[in-house]
């Protein structure tokens, strides 16, 4: 009976989900009009004559504006530019306050090397100081030995273990699956964001295992390494595969397609997703190594970075 009224949580919801949604999805078009709207004003500037320098009708203008029209990004870009205002600036969730955009500009002319000047003094400046040094963060794909690895470091160190997903599991009170289920990837990096959140604000002396999809979420990656110390454990495609079907229990059929698309789809991961993790304090490879051998490893890492850990 119970895992009956379990299963259905998620079609239950969905009728209600969906309502929800077409609500939300009515609020945006109503803030991204009103953005239009704004900056048209600010530029001094007609429908007519936005109309003429962006080749985007009147008509649909008037929709845009009055947030009724839902135009294809690529009649909203040359809107934008039109506008003279980064696209961004119109699609956001949040409308940039002018000091943000400001900034944006100014750091929108930076170099590659400078942008990396700015990033460190902006960390050092307005992140959480010696706080984040008494909180580890293992980053990577699943496989990568964060699990494994996590509860060995926080035992050496004399600290406590956290997996993330557990904090999300826990905040909204359903497992994993179901929250997919019910409130798609954004619902979930929505109760992703707030367990790091809180976890940065309320602990200390821990080490947390995070999920691998990080590295494809800029802003909860800069909230994690904004108050953790980061190491990205990597390996090896070969290893991940290898590692992830272990812990599953499943047997594996060695050189067959299955596998052949596994290993292109964990190489396109890894590199899509390396930009981000390589921003990381510290990186482990822990491809060809013992759980023994990488745990040393780490531990010279954290003993590098003279973190918290030190003197407990």
């Amino acid at each position: 009976m119970t895992r009956r009224t379990t299963d259905k949580m998620p079609n239950e919801a969905r009728p209600r989900d969906a309502a929800l949604q077409a609500e939300n999805g009515a609020d945006y078009l109503r803030r991204l009009g009103e953005r239009v709207r704004n900056a048209r004003a600010r530029h001094g500037m007609t429908r007519r004559m936005l109309a003429r320098d962006s080749a985007v009708s009147e008509r649909y203008l008037a929709e845009l504006e009055s947030g009724r029209g839902n135009l294809s990004i690529a009649l909203l870009r040359r809107v934008a530019a039109a506008l003279g205002v980064p696209l961004e600036n119109l699609v956001g969730e949040s409308a940039p306050p002018l000091e943000y955009a400001l900034i944006a500009e100014r750091i929108r002319r930076l170099s590659p090397s400078e942008l990396a000047e700015a990033a460190a003094i902006l960390a050092e400046r307005f992140g959480d100081g010696r706080g984040r040094l008494e909180r580890i963060a293992l980053i990577g794909l699943r496989g990568a030995g964060k699990s494994t690895l996590g509860p060995k470091l926080a035992a050496d160190l004399g600290w406590n273990f956290v997996e993330l997903s557990q904090e999300i599991e826990r905040a909204a009170g359903a497992p994993v699956g179901q929250i997919f289920a019910r409130f798609g990837q954004a619902g979930y990096r929505r109760y992703e964001r707030r367990a790091m959140e809180r976890l940065i604000r309320e602990r200390s002396h821990i080490v947390i295992a995070a999920g691998g999809g990080l590295g494809a979420e800029v802003g909860a990656f800069e909230i994690l390494r904004g108050g953790c110390f980061t190491v990205w454990l990597t390996a090896a495609p070969e290893d991940h595969w290898e590692r992830v079907v272990r812990q599953a229990g499943e047997d594996r059929v060695r050189g067959g397609a299955d596998e052949a698309q596994a290993m292109a789809d964990m190489r396109g991961i890894l590199e899509q997703r390396a930009p981000l993790y390589g921003k990381a304090d510290a990186r482990l490879d822990t491809s060809g190594r013992t759980p023994a051998e990488s745990l040393r490893d780490l531990l010279g890492i954290v003993a590098a970075a003279g973190t918290g850990a030190i003197g407990t």
